[in-house]
């Protein structure tokens, strides 16, 4: 019974944690949130989460575990804007429902509010968050989304365009990350603060 006790305390636990995650609703003081405007090249504003969370993980290097820890714990916040257009970063990126187990980096709701909750301090990646997604992230695409004669994928971190690979780049405490594909002549205005709620 002992077992049995434990499993059901995990459940609820984890269940609990899936329902709310941290409080996560925010704001930004410096620029609003980027424009959700229609797109001439048809860009669809939501991507799929994959159907198998798990393998999508295990192709990130990421363990599912059956509960968070909380030994390093930090947040971070992304904006997706492809074409002009918003992209939602979805809810339960890194969580399966259905088996309750949830990776290290992960999302609890649509804010973009990525969460970083390991039982080690090690290093993770944008790259391993859009795996995790179902969706590839390289200096050439986004999502589904390849860009086209002229265009280029830009990451900026706190309003910084940073060089190299985007997948590479590494999270840290409360960056404000901006992933970006559009004319290379452009001049994006991107917010380089993200107000996080208090306790994150």
């Amino acid at each position: 019974m002992r077992g049995a006790s434990r499993v059901v305390v995990l459940v609820t636990v984890l269940a609990a944690s899936l329902a709310s995650g941290c409080a996560s609703t925010a704001t930004t003081p410096d620029a609003p949130p980027p424009a959700a405007t229609a797109s001439p090249t048809g860009v669809r504003r939501a991507w799929p989460l994959p159907a198998d969370p798990p393998a999508a993980a295990a192709n990130a290097g990421l363990p599912m575990l059956g509960e968070e820890m909380l030994e390093v714990h930090y947040h971070a916040h992304v904006d997706v804007i492809v074409r002009g257009v918003a992209i939602t970063v979805p809810a339960s990126i890194g969580i399966d429902s259905d088996r309750h187990l949830i990776s290290a980096l992960h999302t609890h709701d649509t804010t973009g509010i990525v969460h970083i909750e390991s039982g080690e301090d090690i290093p993770f990646t944008l790259g391993q968050l859009f795996t995790e997604w179902g969706q590839p992230l390289t200096s050439n695409q986004v999502g589904p989304v390849a860009a086209g004669h002229g265009e280029q994928v830009r990451v900026y971190r706190n309003g910084t365009a940073i060089t190299g690979d985007p997948a590479a780049l590494k999270f840290a405490a409360h960056d404000q990350l901006v992933v970006w594909l559009g004319p290379a002549s452009g001049q994006p205005q991107v917010r380089s603060v993200y107000a996080f709620p208090s306790g994150l």
